[in-house]
């Protein structure tokens, strides 16, 4: 597979194919074209002289000086490699790829006044697996992710450092799912000569195009939103098992109730239970029981998963108009286009915005955020109520131990799931906070990188809960002598598939690990067939 990106037409899903899986990319035609006319009005601007921020001025505070026309390639470098303070963890393989791929389709809408030279070597490092190596702190969300953007931006002077395949052609996906190919590190310049590449010289305001944009929050965010959408059916399908195994009713998630409060995740989350719960046996032994109503943390499943549903639904709307979106500075337009306001010649205009600015990403993964810690948090009472001997059902052993007392069975994978859920509760709300910068210049940041971040870690922290009560619901079924439904018994079966029951104590940390990695390579969605899909 081979994605086209043209500037306008970049999906979620193949941010994922490019980062996650290695797919390879091609430049549009039309997108060719577009480039080379923005192109064309910066060396009308460059030709005229007059200053124009971004091309011929320095940056931030500095913006009223004007720089020599002899000196301006150097302005570009320099930018470039004084941006490049990031500091902290590098940024995985699949996170930098995600960053490539949103940066070269932003540049490829026709604003940002880039040669095709450059656009077409960022292309090639995509696919030639060539990864410039990114620390992960150090940005605000403002004038974008400039720092990790100015360490992607080294390699194609020649500069920093990159991871280069040692086997482009096994860059195929593995059996997790991701891109596998072993690598070795090497100097940028070097990196480019392994694989047949030359370093390009940056010219009037490309090293800005190249690092003024939101694509580390945006790839993050995209990789984010394919990974919450699994985790909420892959919470779903514990939920629904849960349901079973504690003789939980699937009444509250009938139809009729939930057409009179027509939120859509809601009315997916129920529409799903009702689903995997179908033909159970378990569900019919006890239908007309003396039980009223059973805890919120089942009754209400469709309405708390249901709005964190909406909550990524919300993220995924930001995010697809993001990827398609121009978002450096300034941005160079036809001189038609605009007043004469913006500075520039007859045939171009350049006006300085805040298209950079990451607010619209941020606070919906602060959002996020908040949504995934409720998530993991119902998760982990409902895992409280199958161990649990003072909540439990009666033909539960406490904490599922089968010699209880002797053994602990299942008790402290609960106290995990609460860590976790302690954990993600601890999490700020980065888009909340601000550091003036630039000698106050830029006086408002999003910290958006630190909102996908914060997201990133307690969506990894929420998987695991939801996996803890996936595996405590798969013991449970141990007890239970009916049949379970069509698809949580394929939930059942999946567990078991790599965690086997319970004979006595042993170490449940492989367990939990192995349950977790079923939700995130999306093993579980593969083995309850599409759990969204609109079936009763």
């Amino acid at each position: 597979m081979t994605v086209t990106l043209n500037g306008d037409s970049l999906t979620i899903e193949a941010v994922v194919a490019v980062a996650r899986h290695g797919e390879t990319v091609e430049i549009a035609s039309e997108a060719r074209e577009r480039v080379r006319t923005s192109r064309e009005r910066v060396e009308d601007i460059v030709e005229a002289g007059d200053p124009v921020y971004g091309v011929n001025t320095g940056f931030g505070e500095l913006v009223d000086t004007q720089v020599p026309r002899t000196e301006v390639a150097e302005l570009q470098t320099n930018l470039v490699r004084s941006h490049a303070a990031g500091v902290g963890r590098e940024l995985s393989r699949e996170e930098v790829r995600s960053m490539m791929v949103t940066r070269l389709n932003a540049l490829l809408a026709g604003y940002s006044g880039i040669r095709l030279r450059v656009v077409e070597l960022l292309a090639s490092l995509l696919n030639e697996q060539v990864h410039p190596v990114v620390p992960s702190r150090g940005s605000l969300g403002a004038s974008g992710d400039l720092a990790p953007l100015a360490h992607l931006a080294l390699v194609l002077i020649g500069e920093g450092e990159a991871d280069v395949s040692v086997d482009p052609t096994a860059a195929g996906a593995s059996d997790d799912g991701s891109a596998a190919s072993e690598s070795e590190r090497l100097p940028g310049d070097d990196a480019l000569a392994a694989v047949g590449l030359e370093s390009v010289e940056l010219r009037a305001k490309e090293g800005l195009a190249l690092i003024n944009g939101t694509q580390l929050t945006l790839g993050l965010a995209a990789l984010l939103v394919a990974d919450a959408e699994r985790l909420c059916r892959a919470a779903d399908a514990a939920g629904a098992l849960t349901t079973e195994v504690s003789m939980g009713t699937t009444a509250a998630c009938a139809e009729p109730l939930h057409e009179v409060r027509p939120h859509a995740g809601q009315a997916e989350s129920a529409r799903t239970v009702r689903r995997l719960t179908a033909d159970s046996d378990v569900v019919e032994s006890h239908r007309n029981c003396d039980r009223v109503q059973d805890a919120y943390s089942i009754r209400c499943l469709p309405q708390i998963h249901g709005a964190v549903r909406d909550a990524v639904a919300h993220l995924r709307e930001a995010v697809a108009i993001e990827l398609n979106s121009v978002t450096d500075n300034p941005l160079v337009f036809p001189r038609a286009a605009l007043d004469d306001r913006a500075s520039g010649t007859d045939r171009a205009a350049v006006v300085s915005g805040g298209n950079f600015h990451g607010a619209p990403l941020a606070h919906r993964l602060d959002y996020l955020v908040a949504a995934l810690t409720d998530l993991a948090a119902v998760a982990e009472r409902r895992t409280d109520r199958l161990v649990n001997p003072n909540l439990q059902e009666s033909h539960l052993p406490p904490f599922l131990a089968q010699r209880s007392g002797v053994e602990s069975g299942l008790m402290i994978a609960q106290y995990t799931a609460a860590s976790l859920v302690n954990e993600c509760r601890s999490v700020g709300r980065a888009a909340t906070d601000n550091t003036p910068v630039s000698g106050g210049q830029e006086d408002h940041v999003s910290m958006s990188a630190t909102a996908a971040v914060n997201a990133r870690r307690v969506l990894d922290r929420a998987r695991q809960v939801v996996a803890t009560e996936l595996l405590c619901a798969a013991e449970a079924a141990e007890y239970v002598d009916e049949s379970l439904g069509a698809g949580t018994s394929d939930a059942y079966e999946t567990v078991r598939e790599v965690v086997p029951p319970l004979t006595g104590d042993r170490r449940p940390d492989a367990d939990m690990k192995a349950v977790a990695s079923l939700i995130e390579t999306g093993v579980l969605d593969d083995a309850v067939d599409e759990l969204g899909a609109d079936t009763q």
